[in-house]
């Protein structure tokens, strides 16, 4: 059946404003030719979307153009306000962007294992708040919040988890209540980090992949056909509980030791590299070794992009001329860890064959090119699926670039009309 006039507009509003958010601002003449609409169809829903407050007049397009067809449309970024908020168990980052994601404020504060658990949830909240100030933003319209642990699909709260800290279940509540206008929602950080990854970061080019977190813990967020799979009970990738050869013990229900994270976790790596006999110099060699290195970098990916620079495989190259004792510890620290990620990548690659596994998290953009292609050459030994092993180009960062990216796909979609697709 035929479209009502209400419905039709109603589409072409949404395909209009859809266009705008991905191409950024259009004339009228370019709204025209990429939505086949007519010239006065145009010209209706710019008026209604302008009278609506949904887009402004931003500019022209050309010195040489004059008049209305010349005048460019974008969205109205200051229709709303969001915060994306990347929670661990030492502590919170937070950002507040308009509603093109444009970044206003951001801070970030450490929170100690003996803050209690009141104590712990009042400084994350006042965080957020003192970032809404510093944005100039009168209120939030959305929250989203990447968070270690199950997300339940069916309340999509995080659930309790015997491995994390007590205020993580409380923030999410407590920002609710401070911030009562907004919308609050919580979803896993490996999760988050797999639809940065797709959207801006190494898995652009794939509908289906699967992102192996590496950093304090482990995880997997598996994307199929373009849509981020959870599982019955918001478990899919909980891979640190995959039993593997090499730990000397099983995982139980409540205890991920003994699993895959006993050997490709931060603490695990640490340990490695002493068994290595890497040196322990090497953490007052970091900032002369590495200078890409980011401040406050866990001590395990530190080490990896420390290894990866001295034997030459980084892209600055060596450093430095090593004693040949130190480059063959250096060289086998980086051969165990890779030797131990592709346990867990050909795990995934038999059940799920993703065509495509990205190395997400601190660990896995400091090892780079250099442990992707390590891993790589032992998955081609061990599994008989071809599969691509690519480097996290966004790293630690990509949780909270997917926190904000979710926070923009809803408050979009409610301001919108309906939501665009999820990329």
């Amino acid at each position: 059946m035929p479209a009502s006039p209400s419905t039709a507009r109603a589409i072409n509003d949404r395909l209009a404003l859809r266009l705008l958010q991905d191409e950024g601002p259009l004339t009228a003449g370019q709204l025209k030719e990429l939505t086949g609409l007519s010239r006065p169809t145009v010209a209706d829903l710019v008026e209604r979307l302008a009278v609506s407050g949904l887009i402004e007049v931003v500019g022209e397009s050309g010195a040489q153009r004059r008049g209305p067809n010349a005048r460019l449309y974008g969205i109205v970024a200051g229709r709303a306000q969001l915060a994306a908020l990347d929670v661990r168990t030492e502590g919170v980052t937070v950002v507040v962007s308009d509603l093109l994601g444009r970044v206003l404020a951001e801070a970030s504060a450490p929170i100690g294992d003996d803050a209690g658990t009141g104590p712990a949830v009042e400084q994350a909240v006042t965080l957020v708040e003192r970032a809404v100030k510093e944005a100039g933003a009168d209120r939030l319209h959305t929250v989203g919040i990447g968070a270690p642990g199950l997300i339940d699909p069916a309340s999509g709260e995080l659930r309790v988890s015997s491995g994390l800290p007590a205020w993580h279940r409380r923030l999410v509540a407590a920002l609710q209540e401070r911030l009562p206008e907004a919308r609050v929602s919580v979803e896993n950080e490996t999760n988050l980090a797999a639809l940065a990854e797709q959207r801006a970061g190494a898995a652009r080019d794939r509908d289906t992949f699967v992102l192996l977190w590496l950093g304090h813990g482990t995880g997997a967020a598996v994307v199929l056909d373009g849509a981020l799979r959870r599982g019955a009970s918001g478990g899919t990738g909980e891979i640190g509980f995959l039993p593997v050869p090499g730990t000397g013990a099983l995982p139980s229900a409540t205890d991920c030791e003994g699993g895959f994270h006993s050997l490709a976790g931060s603490a695990a790596i640490v340990e490695l590299a002493a068994e290595c006999g890497v040196p322990a110099a090497v953490g007052e060699a970091r900032s002369a070794a590495e200078p890409g290195a980011a401040a406050g970098e866990p001590d395990a990916a530190a080490l990896v992009r420390w290894a990866v620079a001295a034997v030459g495989e980084g892209a600055g190259g060596p450093e430095a001329e090593l004693p040949e004792v130190v480059g063959v510890a250096v060289s086998r620290f980086l051969d165990v860890v890779a030797d131990r990620v592709a346990l867990g990548v050909a795990s995934v690659v038999a059940v799920l064959d993703p065509g495509c596994v990205v190395l997400g998290g601190e660990v896995g953009q400091a090892g780079g090119e250099a442990l992707a292609a390590r891993v790589a050459e032992r998955l081609r030994r061990m599994a008989p699926l071809p599969t691509q092993v690519r480097p996290s180009t966004l790293g630690g960062g990509a949780v909270l670039h997917g926190a904000l990216l979710t926070a923009r796909h809803s408050a979009q979609g409610e301001l919108f009309g309906a939501a665009p697709e999820a990329h």
